[in-house]
């Protein structure tokens, strides 16, 4: 058996968000969700790599894992509902808090116990947009990894060939599994739901493991074992007054360019 896990959040379906003055993390309770869009494209292609292997005569599941409160457990049903086979929701009070580098502990720790061949998340989360978790998860688990992936040209149960997208091309690598990637949107195009596949997610039991579970000492979780503290949090000051200028564009342009020489700017 392959076995593929996907990691995914369950992010904030608004910009109006709010933040515990008292731990300055995100308040999380009544606030619609969503899934991250980016983890999607990763459920997606753990979905298709599972199809492909299972053309060429080879077993494979995709389980859905995420970290979060209670209500996540609607966001892993409707990963069901897009082909995972099964999933796991990592919560506990001690979680709360985490930055990315306790996250992607508590994560390993939880992935640890599945001992997957290949797991897949989307190259960052929109609330936070670090894209550190994924590669964080690899290098607490010891595997290889590759971030931005764009396209997994083979596979077997050995190694991976895909393509990583860089800033001005693609890089072709060939990874040994087991592996963590980190896939980008240009990756392929999220299925809906089937009929079979939200009556699979209605009946499915989604289990909840707690960091005694996962064997993941509590010093190294939530705000007590991150590295990184917030310090403050705040809105920007609304900035007020500039010019607005009418005119026709040399005439502007013109204008510009003195005041940036008065500016000493150029």
């Amino acid at each position: 058996m392959f076995k593929i896990c996907v990691c995914i959040k369950q992010v904030p379906a608004t910009t109006e968000v709010k933040f515990d003055p008292e731990t300055n993390t995100l308040i999380r309770e009544g606030v619609d969700s969503q899934i991250n869009p980016f983890d999607l494209y990763a459920l997606e292609e753990g979905v298709r790599v599972k199809e492909r292997l299972a053309a060429d005569g080879e077993e494979a599941s995709v389980t859905v894992l995420c970290m979060g409160p209670p209500q996540a457990v609607d966001a892993l049903r409707e990963c069901i509902a897009l082909g995972g086979d099964d999933a796991v929701l990592l919560s506990d009070r001690a979680f709360r808090g985490a930055d990315t580098w306790a996250t992607s502990y508590a994560l390993a720790c939880a992935l640890a116990k599945m001992q997957p061949d290949l797991v897949l998340c989307g190259m960052q989360a929109i609330d936070g947009d670090t894209g550190q978790v994924g590669p964080g998860i690899a290098v607490h688990m010891d595997y290889a990894q590759a971030p931005y992936v764009a396209k997994i040209e083979t596979l077997d149960k050995k190694k991976i060939v895909l393509k990583r997208l860089l800033e001005n091309g693609y890089e072709v690598c060939s990874v040994k599994l087991p592996a963590v990637l980190t896939v980008v949107k240009e990756i392929n195009e999220p299925r809906t739901p089937s009929l079979r596949g939200k009556m699979n997610a209605k009946k499915a039991e989604i289990p909840t493991w707690t960091a005694a579970d996962v064997n993941a000492p509590e010093e190294k979780l939530g705000l007590r074992g991150s590295p990184t503290q917030v310090v403050k949090v705040f809105s920007p000051p609304h900035r007020e007054g500039g010019e607005r200028w009418a005119g026709e564009p040399d005439e502007l342009a013109d204008r510009l360019a003195g005041l940036l020489k008065e500016l000493e700017i150029v």
